[in-house]
């Protein structure tokens, strides 16, 4: 075996004799791991929050649309949906006409975004977890009827079957105010995708809406689901810049992004703050091997006498710090791998043994705490832990190393 690594596992078995150099090491060892196990598993939540957002809330919202700046609507937008849905990068095209208005149920009064959209005899793949197929059903059986997010039937206390009325601006071309329009639709039944936006969607008929926004074309844009969400905002611009109508577009970076940024930000931060944290760990390392150098001085002058080289000694330390530094390591990694891929399981058996809620669905847009486990994480992670370890044993072994046994047998 080799000389250094033999003198390191001596020294750290030996180190036990000084209680407070082995409380040291100990604390270095388990700050390391318990920093990769939170790293690790922190990541992983950022993880199962961004894969959420893809495919969940934007599987809902469109990835990009295009709208007619004036009330013809989009000319031929038929024509448009066939020519632009052979695209390759593009999922799905739609039309759309949208309303903003005020429910009004009795004295109460809620803002809402109603949405007006092809309902076709079959329902669509990405409403399936978001609306019933009953309420669908309903939806389908009258041109009146509209669904409502879950969060405005709650605060007016609708139910399916309900009959409300809904202001809506009256919009003229030569934008002069005009009375205001009532339009009467009845509760079909709930839409539910999380967050705020319960608070507001809506969704109904698109003749119905494109009549009452007075859209001549029939439909007032085109919505556009892509296959890559995350290029929503060159794509977009791409076919808007090339529509033969002056349009508006939009992306849901735009609407939504704020989502993502938060995620990306987060993350950054929780890398930087328990990259650090590991890093003070390792000066634990520092502080242990600059006291058991202290202790071993009259044993390392005996091997240097006995024709160990600088080299060597200057390696038993490293190797030293570094198995302090694995130890950590392959622990916190370990349990980490294995409670990240079982989180959200592991946190709901909590919330429902203490009765508690971690992420509310009435303000964020999923309910559960998500996780995903990606082993770039964990290489990085790993990586960087080993590094710092490493690092915190240079300046303890250059001491050892530069120990004189002249002056250290005197």
């Amino acid at each position: 075996m080799n000389l250094s690594l033999q003198l390191a596992r001596r020294f750290r078995r030996g180190k036990s004799n000084n209680r407070y150099t082995s409380f040291v090491s100990l604390s270095s060892t388990l700050g390391i791991g318990l920093g990769c196990f939170v790293l690790i598993i922190l990541l992983s939540v950022m993880n199962g929050f961004e894969r959420e957002l893809r495919d969940r809330l934007l599987a809902i919202i469109p990835h990009g649309e295009l709208f007619s700046v004036d009330q013809q609507g989009i000319v031929n937008w038929r024509v448009f949906r066939q020519v632009l849905g052979e695209d390759p990068r593009i999922r799905e095209v739609e039309p759309y006409t949208k309303i903003t208005g005020m429910i009004q149920q009795g004295s109460e009064l809620k803002a809402v975004e109603l949405t007006g959209i092809q309902v076709n005899a079959e329902k669509p793949a990405r409403w399936q977890n978001e609306v019933s197929d009953q309420d669908w059903r309903q939806l389908r059986a009258d041109q009146n009827q509209v669904l409502l997010g879950q969060g405005i039937l709650k605060k007016l206390g609708l139910k399916p079957g309900d009959k409300v009325s809904v202001v809506i601006p009256a919009i003229t071309d030569d934008l002069t105010f005009a009375a205001p329009k009532v339009l009467y639709l009845t509760v079909a039944g709930s839409v539910h995708v999380g967050g705020e936006l319960d608070n507001l969607i809506g969704i109904m008929h698109l003749a119905t809406a494109s009549e009452q926004a007075g859209i001549r074309s029939g439909a007032q844009g085109l919505r556009f689901q892509f296959v890559d969400p995350f290029a929503a905002y060159s794509m977009i611009r791409e076919i808007g810049n090339g529509f033969p109508q002056a349009v508006y577009m939009s992306d849901w970076t735009r609407t939504q992004g704020h989502l993502y940024d938060d995620i990306r930000l987060v993350r950054v931060v929780v890398y930087i703050a328990l990259s650090l944290v590991i890093a003070v760990a390792c000066f634990n390392i520092v502080s242990s091997l600059v006291m058991t150098v202290k202790e071993k001085q009259s044993s390392i002058a005996i091997l240097k006498t006995m024709g160990a080289t600088d080299s060597q000694i200057r390696k038993a330390f490293v190797y030293q710090g570094l198995l302090n530094g694995l130890t950590g390591v392959f622990w916190g990694t370990l349990m980490a791998v294995l409670i990240a891929p079982n989180l959200s399981t592991i946190i709901g058996k909590l919330e429902n043994l203490l009765g508690i809620k971690v992420l509310s669905g009435d303000i964020y847009f999923i309910d559960f705490l998500p996780s995903q486990l990606q082993p770039r994480d964990v290489v990085l992670t790993v990586i960087v832990a080993i590094a710092l370890s490493v690092l915190a044993t240079l300046y303890p072994a250059h001491k050892a190393a530069a120990i004189q046994p002249a002056r250290a047998l005197h």
